[in-house]
């Protein structure tokens, strides 16, 4: 079996591969750069616990990253739990990748594993839409390139500035709105932050239509929130809640 984990600023993504490459479960834990590898060591142990899986199946194990701080311990915990080093996505792993950007290692681990897994299962060109702590767009050209993207703040993020800094404004979950006019200051935010993101989706994947006449660009979009932004775009989006998982599977079969 194969442990595949994504360290990102929010949440951590565990996820546990078969032989056959079915994904058994997914699980979430909240990011925390202060817990020591024991610690990070009893969270997965208490996941596999969870999903009545054995940790001593894992023959194997990687992890990507975009919060450093946690790397080191996070090995050390893999490698006391499983008995082997596990396998990192950084520099000098081979992804089959080929990467435009000016400055290589400025490209986040979880967005190679998206890209590579992308694709893996889409046709190019792709328009890549990973909606976490920020939502990055990336493109990806018809010659399977990594060409670059654009990037701003997240769903989650930009809900929480609106509540941090107007005294007035309160705390609110992210669910489908009801309509597209808010009746009262809870369905204004959440209208404004849903259809708001939606629209701005729509204007940069028209933007990049533009760029490529006559091409047939796919548009893929994962992360939690993405679910209920995407629904409300006005150009097709496929939802793919596994894509970061399948990257980091492909990722190892192209290491191990």
């Amino acid at each position: 079996m194969l442990l595949a984990i994504d360290v990102g600023n929010s949440n951590i993504s565990v996820g546990l591969f078969d032989d056959d490459h079915e994904l058994k479960f997914l699980s979430s834990l909240d990011t925390d750069g202060r817990k020591t590898s024991d610690q990070i060591s009893i969270d997965l142990m208490n996941i596999f616990s969870l999903y009545h899986y054995n940790i001593h199946d894992v023959s194997g194990a990687i992890f990507s990253s975009v919060v450093p701080a946690m790397n080191f311990m996070m090995s050390k915990a893999l490698t006391r739990l499983l008995g082997k080093t596990p396998m990192e996505v950084g520099p000098g792993i081979r992804t089959g990748l080929n990467i435009r950007m000016e400055n290589h290692n400025q490209l986040g681990a979880d967005l190679v594993a998206n890209a590579v897994a992308a694709l893996v299962k889409y046709p190019a060109p792709i328009v890549l839409i990973d909606m976490g702590t920020a939502t990055t767009i990336s493109y990806i050209s018809a010659q399977k390139t990594y060409e670059g993207g654009l990037m701003f703040p997240g769903v989650y993020l930009s809900l929480d500035a609106l509540s941090e800094r107007a005294a007035q404004l309160p705390d609110v979950s992210l669910q489908h709105p009801k309509n597209l006019i808010g009746k009262n200051t809870e369905d204004c935010m959440r209208n404004g932050i849903v259809f708001g993101m939606a629209g701005m989706l729509d204007g940069i994947i028209d933007r990049i239509r533009d760029m490529l006449p006559g091409e047939n660009v796919t548009v893929v979009a994962t992360g939690t929130p993405a679910p209920v932004i995407v629904r409300h775009c006005r150009n097709e989006v496929l939802y793919d809640k596994y894509l970061l998982m399948e990257g980091l599977w492909e990722i190892y079969q192209r290491n191990k």
